[in-house]
């Protein structure tokens, strides 16, 4: 039987046009979520590398912090008073910088939340 359209379509011709229409779901879906994980990542990397600062940043703050212990006691001069500006300041960038990577970290949100609700809409639609 045909209709005013044209000749019906097989069965096997409709299974394989689901088949490609499902595949290309899948591709997509697939897509989406590599996206939304590749853009948190870079924001967790950006995080990390901050936070890697600030750590390097406190060791070098500890290290003028020790040698400037050891000038005032070896000297009792005002030579300590450098050293102890140059540990402040070094301490307040690694402060900064813990800060500005803690909340870089935070607003990461690596998971493909967005990718995640489609494909359980789309399952959802075939099993309807």
């Amino acid at each position: 039987m045909t209709s005013g359209t044209g000749p019906e379509r097989t069965i096997g011709q409709l299974v394989a046009d689901a088949t490609h229409d499902v595949q290309g779901i899948i591709r997509s879906e697939i897509a989406l979520a590599k996206a939304e994980v590749s853009g948190g990542a870079k924001v967790m990397g950006k995080g990390a590398g901050l936070l890697g600062g600030a750590a390097f940043l406190g060791l070098l703050g500890l290290i003028f912090l020790f040698h400037t212990l050891a000038r005032v006691i070896a000297e009792w001069l005002p030579v300590w008073a450098g050293y102890g500006i140059v540990t402040l300041v070094l301490f307040i960038i690694a402060a900064i910088l813990g800060v500005l990577g803690k909340n870089a970290l935070a607003k990461a949100k690596p998971a493909p939340k967005r990718a995640i609700s489609e494909a359980q809409q789309t399952i959802a639609t075939l099993k309807s």
